[in-house]
């Protein structure tokens, strides 16, 4: 299978390109620096804003290193096109763009030819929010995808989610789980999930991750839920590794679920 991966040097990003590598996958890695010279890994160069850019990507037809349209060789912003905000502790780069280029703006060494992509992962977040830039990638990247006829994963955030106990109660808007200071960034979360549910003509699942998601052990345990955040039921913390949240988004592209909003939390081993 071929994996397409927005937001490759993210977080989130890389542990899911590792864990779809050491699974056989091969990964289209869409991100604005190289990759790392896996010959499992095609680095291509895309504006996340260029529809057809993000087609070309998708398609398979770019050049491995090459940019796409929107974006110079050596992966900077081309003058016009905007670029991405700085991230979050611990959240997904905004990947406006990806290289895989030398220095004389050829491919890299170890690349090869994309293959059209078999399944999407978008992972892209931004710190401050920014929400305009989050909800266009999201649109730019489902309408490409249905073009094509490709599912997408979007790795969202938590305050889409509900909350336990009060189903009423978005988690976006609860303060026991959203800081103030993270609270535009929940809501360009909840945003996102409303653009995937207006995009009738796309195959698409949401997903929420808990509470808090930072690096950790990759032990391969997890539990599955839906639109209702969830607790470890160890110590009752709404928690998952990054590590644990790439072996759950490999295992749901390898094996997709019915439901459109879905969410994960660590599982103990006892």
């Amino acid at each position: 299978m071929t994996i397409a991966v927005f937001g490759a040097t993210g977080m989130v990003g890389s542990r899911v390109i590792a864990e779809s590598v050491a699974r056989g996958h091969r990964v289209l890695a869409l991100s604005r620096k190289p990759g790392n010279g896996d010959p499992n890994v095609t680095p291509v160069a895309v504006d996340v804003g260029d529809p057809e850019a993000v087609h070309e990507a998708l398609a398979g037809t770019t050049a491995p290193g090459t940019a796409a349209a929107g974006v110079t060789a050596t992966g900077t912003t081309a003058p016009g096109t905007a670029a991405a905000g700085p991230t979050a502790p611990g959240a997904a780069t905004a990947g406006v763009t990806a290289t895989g280029t030398t220095a004389t703006g050829a491919p890299a060494t170890g690349t090869t030819p994309p293959r059209p992509a078999d399944a999407v992962i978008l992972s892209v977040r931004t710190f401050p929010a920014d929400r305009e830039f989050l909800v266009g990638a999201t649109r730019t990247v489902l309408d490409a995808a249905a073009r094509l006829g490709v599912r997408v994963l979007v790795i969202g955030g938590a305050g889409a989610l509900r909350s336990p106990g009060d189903p009423d109660l978005l988690v976006a808007d609860n303060r026991a789980y959203v800081p103030d200071e993270y609270r535009a960034v929940a809501l360009a979360g909840t945003a996102q999930l409303r653009t995937c549910e207006a995009h009738a003509d796309a195959d698409w699942v949401y997903l929420s991750p808990p509470a808090e998601l930072e690096p950790g052990e990759r032990t391969g345990r997890y539990r599955r839920g839906t639109d209702t955040l969830l607790t470890a039921s160890d110590d009752g913390r709404s928690w998952i590794s990054a590590e644990d949240l790439a072996v759950a988004v490999v295992d749901e592209v390898e094996n997709p679920g019915t439901e459109r909003h879905i969410t994960f939390v660590h599982r103990p081993s006892t």
